[in-house]
C-alpha cells in the first residue's frame, strides 16, 4: 500500500462490468459482452540450454569484465537480485551469498526493492568456482578504483536510489552499478560471441532450476533455492523438459520392459 493507507483500513472496490450495470439500470436488456468467447492465452514456450551449452558459455565468459555475473545469473538469481548484490550481501570465507533486496525497471525508472515475499530472502551456498570468480572480480575492482582516482564512484551522489556505503558486486569500470537494460542487452552480446543459442536473460533462470531438476535435486529445494512460495509454481513454470529429456525416458522405459 502506498501513501497513509493503513492495512486494516484499506476496503478494496469492486469493478463491475459496465455493460452488467447498465442491464442492471434497465438501459439495455442484456450483456453483449457474455456472448464474447473470450481468446484462450498460451504462453510461448521457454528456451533453456543444456548443461554442455551451460558449460561452453562459461568457458568463453572465463576471461570476461563480468564472468562472476554470468555466474550468478546461471545460478538461478533474477537480474534484479543479481544486480542488487552489495559485497556486504557476500561471504567469500563461508562460501554463502544473501539475497536481501533487488535492484529493477519499473516504468523506466530504477528502483531498490525489497522480496516481495519472505521466501524471496534467502542466503545460498557458493561453488567453489564462483567463489573464485567473485574474489576476481572484486580484486579487479580495486585495480579499477586505483587507476580511475577520484574519477571512480563520483556520480554515485547523483543516484537517488543509492545508499550512501553500499558497494555493489555488479558495476561498470568506473565503479558505477550498471543499468538493468544494458546488463540484459550485454548478456545478448556476449552470448551472440559465444556462439550459444539465443536466449532471453530471465531464459536462465529457468536454465538453471531445470537442470537442477533433471540433476535430482528436490523440487522443494529447487523452489527454495528460486525464492518461490510454492514448490508446484516453481514446477509448472520454471522447469522445462526439451526433445533430449524424451529420449531419456525413452532409455528408461526400455529399460524398465527389457525381457530378462
Amino acid at each position: 500500500l502506498r501513501g497513509n493507507l493503513r492495512p486494516s483500513s484499506f476496503t478494496p472496490r469492486l469493478r463491475r462490468d459496465p455493460f452488467e450495470m447498465a442491464v442492471l439500470e434497465g438501459r439495455i436488456t442484456r450483456n453483449p459482452v457474455k456472448l464474447v468467447t473470450p481468446p484462450e492465452y498460451t504462453p510461448n514456450e521457454r528456451t533453456t540450454w543444456t548443461a554442455d551449452q551451460v558449460r561452453a558459455f562459461l568457458a568463453h565468459v572465463a576471461g570476461d569484465r563480468l564472468h562472476a555475473a554470468w555466474r550468478l545469473s546461471l545460478y538461478g538469481l533474477r537480474r534484479g537480485e543479481v544486480l542488487g548484490l552489495r559485497w556486504s550481501d557476500v561471504d567469500l570465507e563461508t562460501q554463502r551469498l544473501s539475497v536481501k533486496q533487488a535492484r529493477v525497471l519499473v516504468d523506466y525508472e530504477v528502483l531498490i526493492e525489497q522480496p516481495k515475499s519472505r521466501h524471496g530472502k534467502r542466503n545460498l551456498p557458493l561453488d567453489d568456482e564462483l567463489v573464485a570468480a567473485l574474489r576476481e572480480l572484486r580484486k579487479r575492482q580495486i585495480r579499477e578504483r586505483i587507476q580511475a582516482g577520484t574519477a571512480y564512484r563520483a556520480d554515485l551522489d547523483q543516484v537517488e536510489w543509492y545508499v550512501p556505503g553500499d558497494e555493489y558486486v555488479v558495476t561498470d569500470e568506473l565503479g558505477m552499478p550498471v543499468h538493468p537494460e544494458w546488463y540484459s542487452g550485454e548478456f545478448g552480446r556476449v552470448l551472440k560471441r559465444a556462439g550459444q543459442p539465443r536466449i532471453r536473460l530471465h531464459d536462465s533462470r529457468h536454465t538453471t532450476l531445470s537442470l537442477m531438476e533433471k540433476a535430482g535435486v528436490p523440487i522443494s529445494v529447487i523452489s527454495k533455492w528460486a525464492g518461490h512460495h510454492d514448490a508446484a509454481f516453481t514446477m509448472r513454470t520454471y522447469v522445462h523438459a526439451s526433445d533430449d529429456d524424451l529420449e531419456q525416458g525413452t532409455r528408461k522405459l526400455a529399460d524398465l520392459y527389457r525381457l530378462a
